[in-house]
């Protein structure tokens, strides 16, 4: 079965900047003009490729660019990978053969996309086979500026993570943010959590699943089954999110084998324990705050009861670079010496 692309008009581009050189390197964009002043646009081939093992994101947007804001696309041949292939490193994901000037200033634009993408896919993905077959929420959008949350939640979703936090993050596949009952909605029903979520209740869409933050009076516990008691079979589970700087009411007695802060194994099995003893067995929990890889990959590991797992600033580290070189001119090899022409069957011919 043939594997499909987004379409280049859900990017809602700004075509006639980028085709203008706005967002790309100037030498590029002089690259351009000196070849046009001059006449000439010889026919390359231009070779993309990153430099590290992951899971490729942002290719769709890519071809994107270059499709309405090149000179002539029908000019242009290119071979691409799929947006969640997993790739190589120095492994080439894409080419495109045509006359250079077409899609000189271009190279900035479709690297930066490849680049991010990639990166926030390939962490996804990471923790999602890292809490598999448990669920991950993707939570990281208010750690970077917004107008990065759509290509980066389509990311996650080609990773695998089951929710996004914004309508914004969900909006290339037609779906939309799923969260929980925040602290600032309790905060402003004067700390009480069993009233505001009662209130979340009585305004969302019935459909809607009910999960509510019970950290904020450092009892997640006792705040777990005073909701679930208010809310019954409508509480669909409990979030915890105790900063890492703190120590829940209900380690305390516990305390002196392990490390007390944060959300802890010991916690999620005190709030198991509670909900189950008074037969809140559908109650799930999600915890969230400060986890990653490895993180996941130990609660997993000492099989602690956690249903979802939400993960936000670790998915933005690390990088994901990658590099495009010509390698061929009118028909011949040439490169820069280590970059030679490097073919990858696995290159489909995009439409």
């Amino acid at each position: 079965m043939p594997r499909s692309r987004l379409s280049p008009s859900v990017f809602n581009l700004p075509v006639e900047r980028m085709r203008e050189g706005y967002y790309s390197d100037k030498y590029f964009v002089r690259a351009r003009e000196t070849l046009l002043e001059d006449g000439y646009s010889p026919v390359v081939k231009m070779q993309v490729f990153g430099k590290a093992k992951g899971y490729l994101g942002g290719m769709d947007e890519a071809i994107a660019i270059l499709k309405l804001c090149s000179d002539d696309w029908d000019a242009l041949a290119v071979y691409a990978l799929y947006d969640g292939d997993e790739i190589a490193p120095w492994e080439t994901v894409m080419t495109i053969e045509g006359p250079y000037a077409s899609f000189a200033h271009l190279e900035t634009l479709y690297l930066g996309v490849l680049a991010r993408r990639t990166r926030v896919g390939t962490n996804t993905r990471l923790v999602v086979d890292a809490a598999r077959p448990k669920t991950v929420m993707f939570f990281p959008a208010r750690h970077d500026h917004w107008l990065v949350q759509t290509g980066d939640g389509y990311a996650a979703h080609i990773a695998g993570a089951i929710g996004v936090s914004t309508d914004a993050q969900a909006s290339w596949w037609g779906s939309k943010g799923v969260g929980t009952v925040p602290h600032a909605l309790i905060a402003a029903y004067d700390g009480d959590t069993v009233l505001a979520t009662e209130k979340f209740a009585e305004q969302v869409d019935p459909s809607t699943k009910i999960i509510t933050l019970v950290d904020y009076d450092n009892d997640c516990v006792g705040t777990s089954l005073a909701v679930a008691r208010a809310m019954g079979e409508r509480l669909s589970g409990v979030r915890l999110d105790t900063s890492e700087n703190l120590v829940d009411q209900s380690i305390i007695p516990q305390m002196g084998t392990f490390r007390p802060t944060g959300v802890t194994p010991q916690l999620v099995w005190n709030v198991r324990e509670a909900l189950d003893a008074e037969g809140f067995h559908h109650v799930e929990i999600v915890v969230s705050g400060g986890f990653t890889v490895e993180k996941i990959r130990a609660f997993e590991a000492a099989k602690v009861p956690v249903d979802s797992y939400g993960v936000g600033s670790s998915l933005f580290s690390g990088s994901f670079d990658f590099t495009s070189d010509i390698v061929r001119v009118n028909g011949r090899p040439e490169a820069k010496a280590g970059r030679e022409e490097r073919p990858n069957p696995r290159l489909e011919l995009v439409g």
